[in-house]
This record gives C-alpha cells, sequence and structure tokens, in this order.
C-alpha cells in the first residue's frame, strides 16, 4: 500500500514539474525574445562617415587608422553586440573618442565600456550633471538614479564652438540650448557635409520634448534654425533614429514647432485653459508619420509655460 502510494506521489510530483516546464518556458519565451541580439546595419554616409542603423539610437561612426570616434552609442544592453560589429567592420581599430548628444540611457550606453578600454567621453557639461544626480521623470512615472563614475563623460564643455582633429577629419561640436533637453549637443564635420543632431531633429515624426531636463519648443525650434544655417541643400542631417534627412525636413520640422508655438501664445495670452487649448485641435494640420501626437503637445504646452514671455517671439524671428 505505501510503495503505490509512494509511487503516485512520484508520478504526480513528475507530471507537476513537467506542467511547471511548459508554463516557465511559455512565460520565458517573450523576455528571450526581447533579449534578442539587435540587428545592425552599416551605411556609408561618406568616404569616412558610416551611420550603424538597428540599435536604440543612430551610432556615427568616423573610421581613424588607428581607431574609432563615434557619435552616440546606443543603449547598455547592445553595448557588447555593438563593440563586436565595431571590431567586425573596423578590425584592430577600437574606440577612442565617443560623443553623448545628450544623455538619455538609449544614446549613452556604451559609456563604460568605451571608459574601460581608455576611450574618452565628449559630451556637454549639463549632460555629465545630469548623469550624476537623481532624475524625476515625471511624464514617464519613472526616477532615474546617477549613472555610475564610469559611465559619466571625460569631458565636457560650457558653450562656444568647439574642435577637435580626429585623424585628419575635423570636428565641430556646440551646444543646442534647451531644446530636446538642455544639454543637447550637435557634432559636425565640415568636409564631409555631415551633422549629426541626436533627438533635436525628428524628420516626419512629433519629437520628444524632455521636461524632466528642461527642454522646451522655443529651444528646439531655436535649435533646429542653427542647425539649417550650419549646412546647406546638400548636408546629410542624422537625427537620433531613422534615416538621415536633408534640410527640407529640418525645415518642416521648424515649421511645425513655429506653427505650434503661435498657436500656444494665443492662447496663453487668452487666458485660455489647457483643455480649452487642447479643444482646439492645435495639431488639426500638423501631421507627422510617427511619434505621439499627445505627448508632443501636453510636452510643448507645458515646458512652454517657463518661458511665457518669449513664447510669442518665436515664431517671429
Amino acid at each position: 500500500m505505501t510503495t503505490v502510494r509512494s509511487r503516485r506521489e512520484v508520478q504526480q510530483r513528475v507530471r507537476w514539474l513537467a506542467s511547471l516546464a511548459v508554463l516557465w518556458s511559455l512565460i520565458a519565451l517573450p523576455a528571450a525574445a526581447r533579449e534578442a541580439p539587435p540587428v545592425f546595419q552599416l551605411t556609408p554616409l561618406t568616404e569616412r562617415v558610416a551611420l550603424v542603423s538597428g540599435g536604440a539610437s543612430n551610432v556615427v561612426v568616423v573610421a581613424g587608422s588607428e581607431g574609432l570616434l563615434l557619435v552616440d552609442g546606443g543603449a547598455e544592453s547592445e553595448a557588447r553586440a555593438l563593440l563586436a560589429f565595431l571590431a567586425g567592420r573596423y578590425p584592430g581599430r577600437p574606440v577612442k573618442v565617443l560623443f553623448n548628444t545628450h544623455w538619455h540611457l538609449a544614446n549613452t550606453g556604451l559609456n563604460e565600456a568605451v571608459r574601460r578600454a581608455g576611450g574618452e567621453i565628449l559630451a556637454h557639461e549639463n549632460t555629465r550633471l545630469w548623469m550624476s544626480t537623481v532624475i524625476n521623470a515625471r511624464a514617464e512615472g519613472r526616477i532615474y538614479p546617477p549613472r555610475a563614475e564610469g559611465a559619466r563623460p571625460t569631458r565636457t564643455f560650457y558653450d562656444g564652438v568647439q574642435t577637435l582633429d580626429f585623424d585628419g577629419v575635423k570636428v565641430e561640436y556646440a551646444l543646442l540650448p534647451q531644446a530636446h533637453t538642455d544639454g543637447d549637443i550637435y557634432v559636425r564635420f565640415p568636409s564631409e557635409n555631415v551633422i549629426v543632431a541626436g533627438d533635436v531633429v525628428a524628420p516626419a515624426r512629433y519629437p520628444v520634448i524632455d521636461a524632466a531636463s528642461n527642454g522646451w519648443l522655443g529651444g528646439m525650434v531655436a535649435a533646429l534654425r542653427t542647425l539649417s544655417v550650419l549646412g546647406n541643400a546638400q548636408t546629410r542631417y542624422v537625427p537620433g533614429n531613422g534615416p538621415p534627412c536633408g534640410q527640407a525636413e529640418l525645415k518642416a520640422q521648424e515649421q511645425m514647432g513655429t506653427t505650434l508655438a503661435n498657436r500656444m501664445g494665443e492662447s496663453y495670452y487668452k487666458g485660455e485653459t489647457w483643455e480649452q487649448f487642447q479643444a482646439s485641435e492645435p495639431l488639426r494640420d500638423l501631421v507627422a508619420q510617427g511619434g505621439d501626437a499627445q505627448a508632443f503637445l501636453r510636452q510643448s504646452y507645458e515646458t512652454a509655460w517657463y518661458h511665457v514671455g518669449e513664447i510669442r517671439r518665436v515664431g517671429a524671428r
């Protein structure tokens, strides 16, 4: 009797464990799929400059004889795969210089790996400060802790156009004040006619304005004007995500921002509430192919309150 009961218990336990294994496989499969390595693609922009796409952010590569210069580095979860991809395309050439266009995790995930290997991280001082403190991103319902010391930029600047020479390629970089964040920079390669602009540029989609780090619509419009002046009709502008665009797409995004700023200014000075402004459908003719229209509208409206004295001047420049 005891033997029969023991066998039944063993059989029940085996069936239970088998069921548990099936259940675990169903739970784990989607997670494994999400953790699949990104499929990177390398697209030459010029003889010396290339774009790596397929990750959390665009990564621009300048190849030198003994190393690489990168602008942005994708997410930390992709760092190992990105370095392996670069090693396959540029064998024996480690990353010597890495620019951060701003502090967001999708752009700065390669920092620690580059620093460990002896590379230099360049960014605006505000980017370093954001990476050194707690960030309360209320719009996301998320709090970002300070980044590890080894993930922070090693060299920063405050204002003015900075320059360096990377293996014969001149590099210019400067601040784009209070646009997507208050630490945005552009990185320009004059001889290549390529400008990397990070998430300030969002061709054919609604951009993101990060209120937690002092971005605002007027600053984004001003940044787009600056970038347009720096280039010409043949310039390749590389956004934070998506394919490179031209000056025409830049001006279209600027016009969308200017029109919205004018409508917000009118609403503010009428004393309208957010609900009244929203009901007026301020994006009615400002159609984009991607992005979150309502999030963009709310971000634009709320961040402009801190610049209420400037809002009417945004469209008048």
